[in-house]
């Protein structure tokens, strides 16, 4: 008979240790340690080996006489998962995919599997019945005769039923529901989440099959368990957006098959996800007269431009310390640029209650967006809109100069689409820009204070 083995894992990182500690030497973080049951049963140790195909022994090969071949993806018809993935779905790639509850993660991947008509699709649901899968299918209304669904938690048996189906894409939903034979702890723990994580990535790369797991967050919007299941998995998508809301937000955190700057963008409907394909006029609050304290940044997300409109407030604080509120930038980028408008431009907004939001529920992260954000401060500072023709596309520099932001072109050539008449843009980029491919006025201009005397 085996004894019972404990261990101590840290519930943020997942360190693994023989004894109670109080800080782990991991993470540094105290008071993380949690003791887990981790007794292994050594005869059902490889049971994927034993219910697999044959394992291909491998051996050392020098670099030059590995050949060069082309990825396998698989093309869905979502266009937006396709960028965000870096062109489809690669054959043998464990995606993990997470976001808050009822944010649409499950209804996102049925949906596209449902779509993918020509393979086997596997969907392994331990949260929700048969009946319950069926109903939300039916809401889809999309019909695949090669698509089979399987309610079961229990490792061994899941990898007996793809041994039987044998098919060319499998969903698990959820990572923390599973629980495997060789370890005798609840479901959702960090030895189970791992030691389930080990097994289905050793199950796509021996036999080339893709896996989408579907994963929880915890209540500070991490990714919950331990911090080795994202290094584990290729790809990493963080699905984002507030569920009273209908636009989505589909993010790559990690992607070792393509670009880690990409997002998609998908409105919730009653039909199921529905592509975005023009963000730009969502981002663009359209409003019937001309208020202050708006203006349309030509921002970038990946290889994607989009128009975004930042709102700005500032008014008189009554307090004796003026507050910050930003909704969809850092706080430190704004509290960057008020401290350069205060030193560069002269104006008191020491004095001032400054309010920033994005508009359309996205978290920009582009630093191009500073110039956009700081003509909303002064259109709000000295309560004069601005006109409704004119975007903006430039970083700040501490010194108060307009610096170059990359891709210019694209930026330009999407503001030019949705009907803007005039770009201000740094004169760096000026300089290597071929202006007779553009109809739009493109201005540029050196410091801040040359922006507000342009502008007011």
């Amino acid at each position: 008979m085996n004894k019972v083995k404990t261990a101590f894992f840290c519930s943020n990182c997942g360190y693994e240790s023989a004894k109670w500690l109080g800080k782990c030497p991991a993470c540094n973080l105290w008071n993380t340690f949690i003791e887990e049951v981790i007794e292994r049963n050594q005869k059902e140790r490889n049971f994927w080996k034993d219910v697999s195909v044959e394992r291909n022994t491998t051996k050392a090969k020098l670099l030059n006489e590995i050949e060069n071949v082309k990825e396998e993806r698989i093309v869905t018809i979502d266009a937006e998962l396709n960028r965000v993935l870096g062109g489809g779905v690669v054959a043998g790639s464990l995606i993990l995919v997470a976001g808050e509850p009822g944010i649409g993660k499950s209804t996102l991947l049925l949906q596209d599997a449902l779509h993918l008509k020509n393979i086997i699709t596997l969907y392994v649901s331990g949260e929700e019945s048969e009946q319950q899968t069926k109903m939300r299918a039916n809401r889809l209304n999309i019909l695949n005769e090669n698509f089979y669904i399987l309610t079961e938690t229990v490792l061994s048996v899941i990898f007996s039923e793809i041994k039987k189906l044998q098919p060319a894409l499998v969903i698990i939903d959820s990572i923390q529901t599973l629980q495997s034979d060789n370890i005798d702890a609840s479901p959702g723990s960090i030895s189970q989440v791992r030691e389930c994580a080990a097994s289905l990535q050793r199950f796509a790369k021996e036999t080339h099959t893709p896996v989408f797991i579907i994963g929880h967050i915890t209540k500070d919007g991490s990714i919950a368990g331990p911090k080795i299941l994202e290094h584990m998995v290729d790809t990493v998508l963080q699905f984002e957006g507030d569920q009273h809301y209908a636009y989505r937000i589909l993010r790559t955190l990690k992607n070792r098959f393509g670009s880690t700057a990409e997002l998609g963008i998908y409105e919730m409907t009653g039909d199921g996800m529905r592509m975005v394909t023009n963000p730009s006029e969502i981002l663009i609050h359209q409003k019937a007269e001309t208020l202050s304290g708006s203006a349309i940044a030509a921002g970038m997300e990946g290889l994607r431009p989009l128009l975004i409109e930042t709102q700005a407030l500032v008014t008189q604080s009554v307090y004796g310390t003026p507050q910050r509120t930003v909704s969809g930038l850092d706080l430190r980028r704004l509290q960057l640029l008020l401290a350069v408008l205060e030193k560069r431009g002269g104006f008191h907004f020491g004095v001032k209650d400054v309010f920033l939001n994005i508009a359309g529920g996205l978290r920009i992260e582009d630093p191009s967006t500073d110039l956009a954000v700081i003509s909303a401060l002064l259109s709000s500072y000295e309560d004069v809109a601005l006109p409704q023709n004119i975007c903006f596309a430039g970083e700040i520099g501490l010194n108060g100069e307009i610096r170059a932001v990359n891709r210019i072109e694209q930026r330009i050539a999407e503001a030019e689409k949705l009907g803007f008449e005039k770009i201000i843009i740094s004169p760096f980029n000026k300089k290597t820009l071929n202006k007779s491919t553009f109809k739009i006025d493109v201005t540029a201009i050196d410091k801040v204070d040359e922006l507000y005397r342009l502008l007011f």
